[in-house]
């Protein structure tokens, strides 16, 4: 499968699900809410969101109540490499959260405060993607302009999923 391959099935079958789901981030009546949801990990269906089914409730609750108790400095960030960082600190004491949580929580809840990222961030899965592209695996995130160019035409939390989720195609594309 070649890059514009992945490009093409990515923008046709995965697109309009991550859409709905940032969307659906975005018309929370509140700030809150949408912070409970994406702390707890919850889709639109009410569902844990695969990607942190392997997180305890116990660990989930306390990344909610701590992110719930700095809400007003959740607001202050300015983009989304700010309110990534922001999380990365705030949550890192809390044993069992990882990189991929803290990646998926600040773009749920940046989908609410309008800050979507401007680059691609790396975790476990998105580093296997990049390194099959022969890109630099081990830095925090990526700069559109150092992806291929088949890639550029989705958005940074697309080629994030896109990474991700085609990992073991990449090598051959």
């Amino acid at each position: 499968m070649n890059l514009q391959s992945i490009v093409r099935t990515y923008i046709t079958r995965i697109r309009p699900g991550l859409n709905n789901e940032l969307s659906w981030y975005r018309q929370q009546p509140t700030l809150e809410e949408a912070i409970q949801f994406a702390a707890l990990a919850i889709n639109s269906r009410g569902k844990r969101y695969s990607h942190q089914r392997r997180l305890s409730r116990s660990v989930l609750e306390r990344a909610c109540t701590l992110l719930l108790a700095n809400e007003s400095k959740l607001t202050q960030c300015k983009d989304f490499d700010q309110l990534h960082s922001f999380l990365e600190a705030l949550l890192a004491p809390i044993k069992g959260i990882g990189a991929l949580y803290v990646y998926d929580t600040a773009l749920r809840i940046g989908a609410k405060l309008g800050l979507l990222p401007s680059k691609v961030y790396l975790h476990a899965g998105t580093r296997v993607g990049a390194r099959a592209l022969g890109l630099d695996s081990k830095a925090k995130a990526i700069e559109i302009l150092q992806l291929p160019e088949e890639l550029q035409q989705l958005a940074p939390y697309e080629i994030e999923d896109a990474l991700c989720i085609f990992k073991d195609r990449l090598g051959a594309a």
